[in-house]
């Protein structure tokens, strides 16, 4: 019997909320969910992505930015009204950093300098000098304030009701942050700590909160990224390949079920051998 079929089932009955569940990551995980037998309540800022995974997985739809908390109180109250409850919330939604293909060539140029040791001719990438305003605010609000709004809103009907599970999607770069992308793992490594903050206080009462930092994955988010850079990716990771979303999902399944149950403010990582 295959591992799929041998879980099949085991979260029927379950309410499970998964925000940026339009595309990518989030939509994988969405059906994953949903093939275990979950109710999938699919959350996007696209009305028409959110409506296309909910359709493909007999789910719900919640359109709404989760940078505004109101909005994700009213849409969660919602859920739970129309469902019966609410018993998974995956904090999924996210975004890249923009792509810069000026200071990505410097990047690449800087890094054969360095092999050739000529370190007098690198030039500043200025990535955090040239970080404005504004590009820090969004980041950090998509990922690290969406994921406490999410959380806040999960735990107002977990924790009466003494069972759930919170599953947030942080990043590698939360564990082994990179040159160039400062917002972003910065944000990501906030995700971590909030993670294992929550999870120590709501364990008495039945919920859990882990958190997943996958690497790089083949989605859109890494279709404006430079190939080269993304081959140089790939050199640095032991298994010489990006992950799919299919595969990530199975972690977020298992953290999202009853077969993870003594798994409290951990943080998994899955990156081919990347950390």
């Amino acid at each position: 019997m295959s591992s799929e079929r041998s879980l099949a089932g085991s979260l029927a009955g379950k309410v499970a909320f998964v925000t940026g569940g339009g595309s990518g990551l989030g939509a994988a995980f969405a059906r994953r969910l949903a093939a275990d037998g979950a109710t999938v309540v699919v959350n996007d800022v696209s009305a028409d992505a959110a409506s296309a995974v909910a359709i493909e997985v007999g789910g719900d739809t919640a359109v709404f930015d989760v940078c505004d908390s109101a909005a994700f109180d009213t849409e969660v109250d919602k859920a739970v009204e129309r469902h019966g409850g609410l018993h998974i919330m995956i904090n999924n939604a996210g975004i890249a950093p923009p792509p810069d293909p000026e200071r990505t060539q410097r990047a690449l140029e800087n890094q054969m300098k360095r092999m050739e040791g000529r370190i007098d001719e690198l030039v500043p990438p200025d990535s955090t000098v040239g970080l404005s305003d504004a590009d820090w605010d969004r980041m950090i609000r998509i990922h690290l304030y969406g994921t406490f709004y999410g959380t806040r809103a999960a735990l107002r009907h977990m924790t009466p009701a003494r069972e759930g599970s919170i599953v947030n999607i942080s990043s590698v770069l939360g564990l082994r942050p990179m040159a160039g992308a400062l917002h972003y793992a910065t944000a990501k490594a906030g995700i971590i700590a909030l993670t294992k903050s929550v999870g120590q206080e709501v364990a008495p009462f039945g919920v859990r909160v882990n958190a997943v930092c996958p690497g790089w994955v083949d989605t859109p988010l890494l279709t404006p990224m430079d190939p080269m850079m993304i081959a140089g990716i790939k050199m640095q990771i032991p298994v010489g390949r990006l992950a799919t979303a299919e595969e990530l999902s199975e972690l977020v399944r298992f953290l999202a079920g009853p077969d993870s149950s003594y798994c409290n403010g951990d943080v998994f990582a899955a990156s081919g051998g990347f950390v």
